[in-house]
């Protein structure tokens, strides 16, 4: 029977690239997502940048742009790395997409307007005391509120929660806390705040039935289980069950604001799980199928792939939302351990210990490789995983070149150069039986890859071309191929191979999807089709399809930067000869604002600024930051300007000036170019000096 299987991964946070962790969990849900297709399920499988939050506003300050701007720029560098190890997303979305908006609200507005005959609000507004950086003038959002733990008290914990204990608490618990931004001593100031009522004995009973219900792995579960009792800690300390869970923000803050409640804004964490359903919608909308019936299949099933460090959103929080805002709840959260490099080092750049995927791209080493040796390390369990580099290249040398791609090449040749790549359908009775061996391998095969345990489905085909092997090394086709007597014989010989080649290729297609296609197109067998029947008739002339890992492959890989001692050259260009004070008094540096600005029509690199200089009339600047900047959000703003340069004539009109702007001079780094803004308070036409 054929299942229907929504699919996603956590969303990566959009103020980076990916690193080798975010590959990891994207390559065990593809693997899977890869074989449920197979098995003839239907499969969605999304993805979504998380957008919203204190950081990338902060991030998006430093840099000149809107947050809008700088989260762009991120989700502009994905598809290289999902391309580039064959990950197939079937939707790839933002949680600032309009779809987020509507659904994230949707969900509020059911939790807050529940009606009294069914227990009442899941909402509740709450004034409470808050950190405030003094010296930023803003509330602190609590991951940029640092301190000691209540809990287990280990330093440096973020202001929602502990990564070392995986308590959750609020960041005015933390002992001696401190502001990330700017080291100041927070002080406590009052403001109303939206509670998600966690604690209410609706939510509580439901989630001790959800999460020991076989939603969870046995470990996870049990883990779990713990958050939901009372007890006394080792320190003396209590915890006290499960908390309710503040969902707002104060402005500034970009983010969803909150319905009916002007400057508040959805904490992250709220709206950052509906970009699963919103990336879904999209999805779907793209189509043309109604996504609320979609989500009213009561045959669907809904399954998360997720990082150990983010269990408590997922299981308590996430289905808590989903259930009582009248929605269905997830079926299956798979929970992963991380992954550390070369015999459980934790990874470094500095020190060459991390594993940057771009850079293993970029050597040449074939995505397949990394697939290969992740599946054989994956399990169902919530247990690290590390990546030695030793290890790996024996794995692939030895298992994907050694033992499986060689079986194709010590038949194809002789198929081809005897027999014009035609295969017979008759293999004696030892192949009739390996190959039997080989279909009686399909089912517990399939139940390993359906229960995650890759390792373990790797384990059984690598043991499935150990038997073919020994079948070669008894045959020896290398010696039959000596007496034209032995044809028959060969010909036997090598069409088995083929044909088992063929098989294990299937087994392997969820792992291995690019070798798989060249193996399709080498045999003529299918290899989208777990069940697949029928020999190979005949094969096309054998191309390589897979190299081995070199050592200096690898010592590449892992090669720590380079430290150069060279001069430091600001801004990617030395600076400019010394001049006096009277040199620099003939530049007329004016405070303008920009009273206007359009793109123009003909050019993709510049932007008509109309400024007033407090002149009484109005200068025309083009100015070649359209790569940067939208129209609208310069309008009204700012910036400087050389007032007394001479006009220039350009081909779109006559230009009145130069609005100063920074940017990287050698043009290779992404910083961009930010034109120069001066404080609140300066006015049109003031020289600077």
């Amino acid at each position: 029977m054929s299942r229907q299987l929504f699919v996603t991964t956590a969303l990566p946070y959009a103020n980076g690239n990916f690193h080798i962790g975010h590959i990891m969990e994207y390559i065990q849900a593809d693997i899977w997502v890869r074989f449920q297709r197979m098995k003839g399920h239907h499969v969605d499988f999304v993805g979504a940048d998380d957008t919203h939050g204190a950081p990338i506003m902060i991030a998006a300050e430093k840099a000149g742009i809107t947050p809008q701007q700088f989260v762009a720029q991120i989700a502009a560098g994905r598809k290289q790395y999902l391309d580039g190890f064959h990950i197939a997303f079937d939707n790839w979305h933002s949680t600032d997409a309009p779809e987020n908006h509507e659904l994230a609200r949707q969900i509020y507005r059911a939790l807050r307007d529940i009606p009294q005959s069914q227990g009442g609000s899941l909402i509740e507004r709450r004034t409470i005391d808050q950190f405030f950086d003094p010296e930023k003038n803003m509330f602190l959002p609590d991951r940029f509120i640092k301190g000691e733990c209540p809990k287990c008290h280990a330093k440096d914990q973020y202001g929602d929660n502990c990564e070392v204990c995986g308590a959750v608490y609020a960041p005015t618990d933390l002992i001696k806390p401190y502001s990330a931004l700017s080291g100041a001593k927070p002080e406590m100031k009052s403001s109303e705040h939206f509670f998600f009522k966690l604690s209410d004995p609706r939510c509580v009973a439901f989630l001790e039935q959800w999460t020991q219900d076989g939603k969870l792995q046995p470990e996870v579960a049990n883990k779990v289980k713990e958050w939901f009792t009372i007890r006394t800690n080792p320190d003396g300390t209590t915890s006290e069950g499960l908390g309710d869970w503040d969902i707002s923000r104060d402005a500034p803050y970009f983010g969803i604001e909150i319905p009916d409640a002007p400057g508040k804004y959805f904490y992250v964490w709220l709206d950052a799980p509906v970009g699963y359903l919103a990336s879904l919608k999209n999805l779907l909308d793209k189509r043309g199928q109604d996504y609320d019936a979609y989500m009213a299949n009561p045959a669907l099933e809904q399954h998360h792939f997720i990082g150990k460090d983010i269990v408590t959103f997922h299981t308590l929080f996430w289905p808590a939302m989903l259930k009582f805002s009248g929605r269905k709840v997830p079926d299956k959260v798979h929970v992963h351990g991380f992954l550390t490099v070369n015999n459980g080092e934790k990874m470094s750049k500095s020190r060459g210990t991390g594993l940057d995927p771009l850079k293993y791209l970029s050597l040449g080493m074939n995505p397949e490789w990394l697939r290969y040796y992740l599946a054989t390390k994956l399990n169902n369990k919530n247990e690290d995983i590390d990546f030695n580099a030793e290890d790996f290249m024996l794995r692939v040398n030895s298992d994907l070149i050694g033992k499986f791609v060689n079986i194709a090449s010590r038949a194809a040749g002789f198929l081809t150069k005897r027999f014009e790549g035609t295969l017979t359908q008759s293999f004696g009775e030892q192949g009739t039986a390996l190959l039997r061996d080989i279909h009686a391998a399909k089912d517990s095969i399939a139940q390993a890859y359906d229960a995650r345990e890759f390792g373990k489905a790797a384990r059984e085909i690598m043991l499935l071309a150990d038997k073919v092997n020994a079948y070669v090394d008894h045959h020896k086709p290398w010696d039959l191929a000596k007496e034209v007597a032995n044809n028959e014989a060969l010909h036997q010989v090598c069409s088995l191979l083929i044909n088992a080649f063929a098989e294990l290729s299937r087994y392997l297609a969820p792992v291995l999807p690019s070798l798989a296609q060249a193996v399709e197109a080498f045999t003529g067998n299918s290899m989208q089709h777990w069940n697949a029947t029928g020999t190979v008739a005949s094969i096309r002339p054998y191309q390589h399809l897979m190299q081995r890992v070199t050592p200096e492959q690898l010592d590449a890989l892992f090669e720590p930067p380079a430290v150069v001692e060279e001069k430091v050259i600001p801004g990617g260009e030395e600076i400019a000869p010394t001049i006096g004070i009277d040199d620099f008094a003939k530049v007329d540096l004016r405070i303008a604002q920009i009273v206007n600005c359009e793109p123009v029509e003909g050019s993709v690199k510049l932007l008509r600024l109309t400024l007033d200089v407090g002149e009484g009339r109005t200068r025309n600047v083009f100015s070649g930051i359209a790569s940067m900047y939208k129209p609208e959000d310069l309008k009204g703003k700012l910036t400087v300007m050389v007032a007394n340069l001479a006009p220039r004539k350009m081909k779109f009109g006559v230009s009145e000036g130069m609005v100063l702007a920074a940017s990287h001079a050698d043009g290779t780094t992404d910083a961009g170019i930010y034109i120069l803004t001066p404080w609140p308070g300066a006015k049109p036409g003031m020289r600077i000096s």
